[in-house]
């Protein structure tokens, strides 16, 4: 009988084709996905690659734990929304941040300079039809080949998950909030 530990990691598989940019989804409802593409921003920025992060739910002068960070470190991340948009006083003006944002940020994917762009929180934008679906697919489709690009949010579309070469749904089993625990800074924010 063999007692060995079963190995912590699938064996190493030979490579098919060659390697090229990956679209990466965080979705689903447990808490992580935006921890998780930071996790990769920052892999990638170690290893000297041009990386870009767009949080579209925050505002440009947001100062969360993860922007003091990326800033000390040179990491450039950008907020293009008013916040969240259940506080927002003027949804268009929301909406319009989102859509000029979406413009910036697909420039800047179709422009192939980058290793890694991050899409933080585009899948609220896209679920309150303040982008264009279909433009987002495409652009995703035919970028550059050796982009990178990860997505996170809940409920991101099907449309998006079908084009995506790794999906990852955060599934909550339980979150301290709903023990009546209020967020805690430096873990939210």
């Amino acid at each position: 009988m063999d007692l060995q530990s079963p190995p912590t990691e699938a064996p190493q598989q030979p490579e098919r084709t060659e390697r090229r940019g990956l679209l990466i989804v965080n979705t689903g409802d447990g808490k992580g996905k935006s921890t998780a593409a930071f996790g990769l921003a920052l892999r990638a920025h170690g290893r000297g690659k041009a990386v870009k992060v767009y949080q579209f739910m925050k505002v440009p002068s947001a100062r969360f734990g993860e922007h003091r960070a990326f800033e000390a470190l040179g990491l450039p991340v950008e907020g293009l929304g008013d916040g969240f948009s259940w506080k927002s006083k003027d949804l268009e003006h929301s909406a319009e941040l989102a859509r000029q944002g979406w413009a910036r940020a697909a420039a800047l994917i179709n422009a192939g300079e980058h290793f890694l762009v991050v899409l933080d929180e585009i899948t609220y934008p896209l679920i309150y039809g303040w982008l264009p679906l279909d433009e987002v697919v495409q652009t995703l489709s035919q970028r550059p080949r050796d982009v990178h690009v990860v997505l996170t949010g809940r409920d991101c579309p099907p449309e998006i998950v079908a084009i995506a070469d790794t999906v990852t749904e955060m599934r909550k089993v339980k979150h301290a909030y709903e023990a009546g625990i209020p967020a805690q800074r430096g873990i939210e924010d």
